[in-house]
């Protein structure tokens, strides 16, 4: 393993813009208890403009898209209107739905597009730049849940707070500050005019007023022309010119052709809860499943939280799930998913058969499952009940902090790299570290793998939490960890939110560790199985999570890791 990509696993996987300690000028609740709906984000006035169009009458799906666009005000290394993302959805009579708004690779994108003439991958050639960029999915994934699921059926009322957002400025928070402050070399180095995120006379400061009037006029145009007014027209012509500029694939054509795609959602079982998550091409619902069942027979609330017998369980399982999803998981439009062998109880159940509670599996040892047949990123998350009882996840993303560090000229809001989320070469990892093969290959318009992890849990018939994180490829096991400390360790939402994470995706084969997570015994104790730690200083994912109580009443957490807000009436 490479030295950078040493540094950058260790270094970048919480994919936040930063993650110092934040003073904020907003006032800032972790946790919140409610009576009748909740909402926790990233950002504490995207929470606020998303709870308040519930208080205008609007449902979980209206406020969703009303907290998307703010979002892409308000916390522009995340938020995003020039990345994409998934939507997954529990109405209140139970019925459920999946929306997948992810990014489509130009139609000029090509399998060896990232190596050169030797056939080695290109360093940052699907990071930086132009050329990283997918065509982005995001507007009209929120046109189509507005029209397919909105209550308030006033498409104009959801987008106006964030015109006004952007126009009059936010005050920025001292992690915004000094995310934006850190990035200012690469925007100008990446860009080809220099963009507002570039301060002109010193630097941000915690308190500065952000004004952004470009995005400002393309929100008016999205407002007034819903999809046509990003897809088509004046912003069209200005996506489409940056990528002239600067080296770019992304067309006219491609903008025109893109379409957010409902599909079913993935329905799991874990100690008589239901898992309702999303299908490829995130692989975060079926990696998900595959954690819940391989460590379900096993004595979880027995062995207690953290404790060495619980945190090595769970390692070796996320050991397995990871090497599959390298092999196994793509796009399903363009590649076979064995979706429901890999979601198979005893197909897990039989991974974990080798398991020695007293030794750490090789990850050499361990290959992808076999079958015959076959059926992340700088992302946000927000959680959403509404009054009614309607549940929404999304997590949406432009995958690095500050995606490829374009923003288009004219128009003021950046790209995505979201490119990089494809397999460049088979078995050379990609950013986060993540192995890919074939199954997630570079091809026209084609959807990259994701981690994204967006989750509902219900229990005898009823909703019980709404879960999801930012974080790359931690997003699958910070998900799986927030469930567990609720179902198995009996964890109100706010202690299963805070609580320090742990992290392995096989390959490169060491457990990541958050500061000062698990005392020095414990450290000892999973370096004797045979376990390698890292220990970082940053932060592991920012779940945002909501959870019924018995008495119905809501229980909203979010995550400390950042600027995140939870609310509630």
């Amino acid at each position: 393993m490479s030295k950078l990509l040493l540094g950058v696993l260790l270094c970048v996987i919480a994919c936040r813009p930063d993650t110092t300690t934040a003073t904020a000028p907003y006032i800032i609740e972790k946790s919140v208890i409610s009576k009748d709906a909740g909402i926790a984000s990233a950002h504490p006035l995207a929470s606020k403009i998303g709870l308040e169009i519930m208080r205008k009458g609007g449902n979980a799906v209206d406020a969703a898209i009303a907290t998307q666009f703010a979002l892409a005000v308000c916390y522009p290394g995340a938020g995003n209107i020039g990345g994409g993302g998934f939507m997954v959805l529990r109405n209140a009579d139970g019925t459920t739905d999946a929306l997948d708004f992810r990014e489509m690779a130009p139609a000029a994108a090509h399998r060896d597009m990232y190596l050169d003439s030797t056939g080695n991958v290109i360093e940052g050639l699907s990071i930086n730049g132009h050329l990283a960029a997918g065509v982005p999915g995001s507007v009209d994934g929120m046109v189509k849940a507005f029209s397919k699921y909105s209550k308030l059926g006033d498409w104009a009322a959801l987008i106006q707070p964030s015109i006004e957002l952007a126009s009059k400025g936010l005050i920025l928070t001292e992690r915004e500050a000094n995310g934006l402050n850190r990035t200012r070399d690469r925007f100008i180095e990446l860009n080809t005019r220099t963009p507002r995120f570039v301060k002109e006379n010193g630097t941000w400061q915690m308190g500065d007023t952000f004004k952004q009037p470009e995005l400002a006029n393309v929100l008016q145009e999205i407002r007034d022309h819903k999809e046509a007014g990003f897809y088509e027209g004046w912003v069209a012509d200005s996506i489409t010119s940056e990528m002239q500029r600067g080296g770019g694939l992304i067309t006219k054509e491609d903008l025109a052709n893109y379409t957010a795609i409902w599909r079913t959602p993935l329905i799991g079982e874990y100690k008589g809860h239901e898992i309702i998550s999303m299908p490829p091409p995130s692989s975060g619902g079926i990696a998900l499943q595959q954690l819940l069942s391989a460590v379900e027979s096993f004595p979880l609330s027995d062995y207690g939280f953290h404790s060495i017998e619980a945190v090595h369980l769970m390692i070796e399982a996320e050991r397995r799930a990871f090497a599959d999803r390298a092999t196994h998981i793509g796009d399903m439009d363009y590649y076979p998913v064995p979706i429901a062998q890999l979601m198979d109880d005893g197909y897990n159940k039989e991974r974990m058969a080798n398991f020695n509670p007293d030794k750490a599996t090789n990850s050499d040892d361990i290959l992808a499952g076999e079958f015959a047949d076959h059926e992340s990123e700088q992302t946000t998350h927000f959680s959403i009940i509404d009054k009614d009882g309607n549940a929404v996840a999304v997590t949406t993303t432009i995958n690095t902090g500050y995606g490829s560090k374009v923003v288009v000229g004219g128009a003021g809001f950046l790209l995505n790299n979201e490119m990089d989320d494809f397999s460049a070469k088979p078995g050379v990892p990609n950013f986060f570290g993540l192995i890919g093969n074939e199954a997630n290959s570079i091809a026209p318009g084609k959807r990259m793998l994701s981690s994204m992890t967006p989750s509902i849990v219900t229990k005898d018939g009823e909703l019980k939490l709404v879960v999801g994180t930012p974080g790359g490829s931690t997003i699958i096991t910070s998900v799986f960890q927030t469930i567990i400390n609720v179902v198995d360790f009996k964890m109100g939402a706010n202690d299963a939110v805070q609580s320090c994470r742990f992290h392995h995706q096989w390959v490169p084969d060491m457990v990541m560790l958050e500061k000062d997570c698990f005392d020095e015994g414990t450290q000892s104790a999973l370096k004797s199985l045979g376990h390698e730690i890292n220990q970082r200083d940053g932060y592991i994912g920012a779940v945002e999570a909501i959870l019924v109580l018995p008495d119905g009443r809501l229980d909203i957490a979010a995550d400390k890791r950042g600027d995140d807000s939870a609310m509630g009436y």
